[in-house]
């Protein structure tokens, strides 16, 4: 991503940090689905986790749970503004072992191997998810896990009306949404996370896709061999 994407889309979540924390947290079904895509890691009390892309830190209670007050849970991302949010979260939980680090999930370099890497609604945003993808399983020790958790267009028979509203979803959390796209970004988003799910196919010896909320919302969940 260029120098003025990046700032373009720093500011743009960093203004609705506060929103999307709201909408993270409330949105009916949302919990679960991140209970779901946090199961597919196999992670286990002690465990090293990464979360590229934490956002505001929704998904720290279901990692946490799993890796334990052993574990350690580290969230990246790059907005400040979403940071602010994680940071007040894991400060009123007291949660001592999760920590918050600001940097580019697609250049973030692991400096040890983790036994698991998270990414939810992260990869539709790469500009280049299948490398990013496979960068990220060369940092996580043999058997552990990659999940993603993405939403896309719905290829169920009565998708029409549901993917309008899908699209105009899209649209509205698009930064520079004012512009006119080259391309539907709905379209881009559908071919980067299926890329994302291709890197993470190729490698895993173990995978598993689920469709969820009427097909709009994918999990992809495997595990490095041994």
């Amino acid at each position: 991503m260029s120098q003025s994407r990046t700032t373009a889309a720093q500011q743009f979540y960093g203004r609705w940090a506060r929103l999307y924390d709201f909408l993270a947290s409330a949105t009916p079904g949302f919990s679960q689905l991140r209970g779901r895509v946090a199961d597919q890691l196999g992670l286990e009390p002690g465990d090293t986790v990464v979360e590229m892309g934490c956002g505001t830190g929704a998904n720290f209670p279901h990692l946490r749970e799993r890796v334990g007050s052993d574990g350690t849970v580290v969230g990246v991302d790059f907005t400040r503004g979403m940071l602010e949010q994680a940071r007040w979260r894991v400060e009123r939980e007291g949660w001592d072992n999760v920590h918050l680090v600001q940097a580019d999930a697609a250049t973030f370099e692991l400096r040890e191997e983790v036994d698991a890497v998270l990414a939810t609604f992260v990869v539709g945003m790469l500009d280049d998810p299948y490398t990013t993808v496979d960068y990220w399983l060369d940092g996580i020790s043999p058997g552990g896990g990659l999940a993603l958790l993405d939403a896309g267009q719905s290829t169920h028979p009565y998708s029409w009306a549901v993917n309008q509203a899908f699209r105009g979803l899209v649209v509205a959390s698009t930064p520079g949404r004012g512009k006119n796209f080259e391309e539907p970004p709905w379209n881009v988003l559908d071919d980067r996370v299926a890329e994302a799910r291709r890197a993470l196919s190729e490698r895993a010896v173990e995978t598993n896709d689920s469709e969820h909320a009427l097909g709009v919302v994918r999990i992809t969940g495997g595990r490095l061999p041994v």
